[in-house]
């Protein structure tokens, strides 16, 4: 009975083997015909602003540290350290009363001269008079002249005694040279200083506008500007060039700057060139000894050639090559020079010209000489864009490529 309802092998052998049969011929496709489909991307020329990004650190605009004119005892300091001070603020009050009574006493050293000076003068001009009638002598008289002459010089010192007094008094006001955010008190109140004694009560710096220091090799430089002479390059101006800041974090400097100056020599120890840019800081936010990066825009190339990197390979020799399709299909290789990198492109200055067709998918796929079928892609997609979608699934025909793409 249990014989009678089993499956009957040689039927079960022959089913599996029919079934194998028909996978094997449902999963057979007729051979590729024609040349492999490889992503290109065509080169133009096109303007290109040439950018370079460097290391640098802020600077304050102007700094001015403040010393005492006149020595004497603090008697109070009237600002708040870190605060914001104007030009000519009071900053310090030192002790005035010497300096006071020293005015005094020119003031009064100087109506005595005044007073000595008046008779003189009287007893000269009396003089006058009589020595043209012999009243008096001529010895006389010359003496009557001198004494003048020398009460009035008495007069002149006095009065530039008097000034030195008043200036001496001023100058107890330790007032702010410029206009800026002051930073902390070296001394505080009760202290004795000096006049211009080398360690400064504080320090004024101001911080809007704020410099931004960087320094470029001297090579770049001057390979820049040979470019600018033969109208290579086109410039924006002489030592002019927009500048943006970006900070330790990445994020962006939201104000531009422009090139103030490059300096006119060398350092002879580092072959560099420093330059200086000028940044608005209204709310603060620079502060001097900041680390920041600075991308200098120097000039723009019109007739820029970019290719994509990923189009870029190295040889055993270190040579930078690209493969180009030519126009009859087949693969050439180029040596090309490139200068620096802008975004995920390189700019090429010899090896590739406008027109040429770059391959950037499936390099390692084909070589020179080799036969191809370049379509237009997009470099910036991870698969190369149309050529990839096209030559998906193996690179097989086209009716079994285009449901694997949209699988």
């Amino acid at each position: 009975m249990q014989n009678q309802t089993a499956f009957p092998r040689p039927l079960f052998i022959a089913g599996i083997t029919l079934a194998l049969l028909a996978a094997c011929g449902g999963k057979q496709q007729a051979p590729q015909s024609g040349p492999p489909e490889v992503s290109v991307v065509t080169l133009k020329a096109q303007s290109v602003p040439l950018t370079t990004e460097l290391p640098g650190r802020t600077t304050a605009y102007r700094v001015a540290e403040v010393r005492p004119q006149v020595s004497g005892v603090l008697l109070k300091r009237t600002f708040k350290e870190g605060g914001e001070v104007k030009a000519g603020q009071p900053l310090y009050q030192i002790d005035p009363a010497p300096y006071k009574a020293a005015y005094d006493s020119a003031a009064a050293a100087l109506k005595k001269a005044q007073a000595s000076a008046t008779s003189a003068q009287l007893l000269a001009d009396r003089y006058t008079s009589l020595v043209k009638t012999n009243a008096v002598s001529k010895q006389d008289y010359d003496n009557a002249v001198a004494s003048n002459d020398q009460a009035q010089a008495d007069v002149a010192s006095a009065k530039a005694a008097l000034e030195t007094a008043r200036i001496n008094l001023t100058y107890t006001k330790v007032l702010a040279p410029i206009s800026g955010r002051i930073g902390r008190s070296s001394v505080t109140e009760g202290a004795l200083v000096t006049a211009q004694q080398t360690t400064a009560l504080a320090t004024i710096q101001q911080l809007d506008p704020i410099y931004v220091d960087v320094t470029q090799p001297s090579s770049t430089l001057l390979k820049l500007r040979r470019e600018l002479a033969a109208g290579t390059l086109k410039g924006n101006g002489e030592d002019e060039a927009d500048v943006h800041l970006k900070f330790d974090d990445g994020s962006d400097y939201e104000h531009q700057g422009k090139l103030q100056f490059a300096e006119v020599e060398v350092d002879p120890t580092t072959s560099s060139v420093t330059m200086r840019a000028e940044f608005p800081n209204p709310d603060g936010l620079l502060l001097p000894g900041l680390f920041v990066r600075e991308q200098l825009q120097e000039a723009t190339d019109p007739n820029a050639i970019l290719v994509p990197q990923r189009a870029v390979t190295r040889d055993p020799t270190g040579d930078a090559t690209a493969l180009v399709a030519g126009a009859d299909g087949k693969v050439e290789q180029r040596t090309v020079k490139v200068t620096r990198s802008i975004g995920n492109q390189w700019l090429v200055s010899d090896g590739l010209k406008a027109g040429d067709r770059v391959i950037f998918t499936g390099l390692q796929q084909i070589k020179p000489g080799m036969q191809v079928k370049p379509v237009e892609g997009d470099p910036n997609q991870a698969d190369g864009g149309a050529a990839a979608a096209a030559s998906g699934g193996g690179q097989a025909g086209g009716k079994s490529a285009q449901p694997t793409a949209q699988q």
